[in-house]
């Protein structure tokens, strides 16, 4: 485990801020991985910063990642055990781009505050006095569908507010921005929304995830518009809490490859500097998140380069860093990297004291059934456009006569809309390398299984009735540029077998792909089988 520890802290600080990092220079994307619609907020004394982004159905949920630098990020905690309403979202049921929708990060009265959206049940709330500790219970501020995007303003006077936008699968209508009254506690809406923005001007369709704040006597609204994949950020001011607001484009990708820069914080630090970090969509890679400088001319803020002069910025791919900070390396929990497909379930599994994780078979519910009905998957995201992914896995199983398709199989996959796993499967007392891809598994696809090699159980002992075979193996994917996939095997850790085969990563619902473990049996098929994950190395 302190082998993942070492070499993952390499890579993100690789995917960060390369080789310039001497130079006090660092590179976009700050965070090459998929913390979509991500949001920042400073502790009181400005040393340290905290961002938290969507999680959606995967749990734990709502990552909590720290930084002193605002360069270097580390993920400490996560706010959210599970994802309400948990009858809803019960253990082992992937609700596949739900739940969790672009939360906001807040401090205020000594406490931090998330809020988020939840299309089909409405705007939640959590807190805590740390970040990195015990968050509350979910409080459940507004109950309706269609509310997204929720952002609280706590004003000068006492008063407090949330700003939210409203999605159009649920609603029927986007495009506004409404701002309602809110308790202090920020428990409650205790007044009917107000439209203060309409983006339905022929300009800034699709404006949504509304991040409120106030300065020189003005309420602003940063807010991105033109959608996730091509869109642009507005930023909209007003002397009145309610409006009207003026709008302008403070950010577009302009001459750029950094397509669809918007969505994500205003952070001040100590030093007096703005910065802004938002999100670009990669495909297969997610939304993964940029920085770029900000500086404010009459009143409005400016994102990026301003070659022109226009008011409008561009994305930067290499800046200074922020004043008065230096590189941070910090040891990561491993195991903070990885989430469920759903809320946890005891039936999934254990961690364990001479590795990581101990997973379960996902029993499948139907002879037709795909991994996009697993729950127990344990996945992270793709950590770097380029890197490789290798698991030392102890795979158990019951030796026994079963059907066709096998018994127990436990192994390494990489999840999205299309799949591919490699593990091994049991059969009448012997385990078989096979790799499968799966095409639209949203949507029912089948599972095309080729089978690689016939691997030979390195224990057999007695397990009741029948007895039980085991085999250690180390299973491997090298992911290239483009989402290219690569497999790879290895009986003792140092010679690897390559498997001709390749495959292309796709993302996800609402998210990119992700990489990790996976563990099922057939339908009808009763003992479950497990798989023990000793180690996981990144690099």
């Amino acid at each position: 485990m302190k082998q993942l520890i070492s070499i993952f802290l390499m890579l993100t600080c690789s995917s960060m801020v390369g080789m310039a990092i001497d130079e006090q220079v660092y590179t976009n994307p700050v965070i090459h991985s998929d913390y979509s619609d991500p949001d920042v907020v400073s502790t009181p004394d400005g040393k340290t910063f905290y961002m938290t982004a969507s999680s959606f159905q995967c749990a734990p949920g709502l990552p909590i990642l720290k930084s002193e630098n605002l360069v270097d990020w580390t993920i400490v905690n996560y706010a959210l055990d599970a994802v309400p309403p948990y009858d809803f979202y019960g253990a082992g049921i992937p609700r596949h781009g739900k739940g969790v929708w672009a939360p906001c990060i807040r401090y205020h009265d000594g406490e931090y505050f998330i809020f988020w959206g939840d299309p089909d049940f409405g705007i939640y709330m959590v807190k805590a006095a740390d970040p990195e500790g015990r968050w509350s219970e979910p409080v459940l501020v507004k109950e309706g569908k269609g509310l997204i995007d929720p952002t609280p303003f706590w004003d000068e006077d006492g008063k407090a507010y949330l700003a939210n936008g409203w999605a159009a699968s649920r609603a029927g209508f986007n495009s506004v921005i409404t701002i309602s009254e809110m308790t202090p506690d920020g428990t409650r809406l205790i007044s009917k929304p107000r439209i203060v923005y309409d983006g339905n001007d022929g300009v800034n369709h699709t404006v949504e995830g509304p991040k409120m704040y106030k300065r020189g006597g003005y309420y602003y609204l940063f807010a991105p518009a033109g959608g996730v994949e091509n869109g642009w950020q507005l930023a909209m001011r007003s002397k009145n809490v309610y409006g009207p607001y003026e709008a302008k484009i403070v950010m577009a990708q302009g001459d750029t490859d950094i397509n669809g820069p918007h969505q994500g914080a205003w952070v001040t630090t100590r030093k007096g500097e703005d910065w802004f970090l938002h999100f670009q969509d990669k495909d297969a890679y997610g939304r993964i998140i940029h920085m770029n400088p900000m500086k404010w001319e009459d009143g409005w803020p400016v994102i990026g380069k301003d070659e022109d002069g226009d008011g409008c910025g561009e994305p930067v791919s290499m800046h200074r860093c922020p004043a008065g900070t230096k590189p941070a390396i910090v040891e990561q929990d491993p195991r903070l990297l990885f989430q469920w497909n759903s809320n946890y379930s005891d039936f999934f599994g254990f961690e364990i004291p001479d590795g990581l994780m101990r997973i379960y078979g996902h029993k499948y519910s139907s002879p037709e059934a795909n991994l996009w009905e697993a729950g127990n998957l344990w996945l992270t995201k793709l950590p770097n456009e380029e890197f490789s992914f290798t698991g030392k896995v102890k795979i158990s199983a019951k030796s026994s006569a079963v059907s066709e398709a096998g018994g127990a199989s436990s192994g390494i996959v990489v999840m999205g809309l299309d799949y591919c796993r490699l593990g091994l499967t049991e059969k009448a007392g012997k385990f078989y390398l096979v790799l499968a891809e799966c095409k639209d598994a949203e949507t029912g696809g089948k599972e095309n299984v080729k089978e690689i090699a016939e691997i030979a159980p390195g224990r057999e002992y007695e397990a009741g009735l029948t007895p039980n075979v085991e085999a250690t193996i180390f299973l491997r994917v090298k992911v290239e540029k483009g989402g290219k996939c690569l497999f790879s095997y290895s009986l003792d850790g140092e010679t690897f077998e390559d498997i001709p085969e390749s495959f292309t990563a796709r993302k996800g619902k609402w998210i990119g792909a992700k990489v990790g473990f996976y563990s099922t049996v057939p339908y009808g098929v009763s003992d479950r089988g497990w798989m023990d994950i000793q180690d996981v190395v990144i690099e």
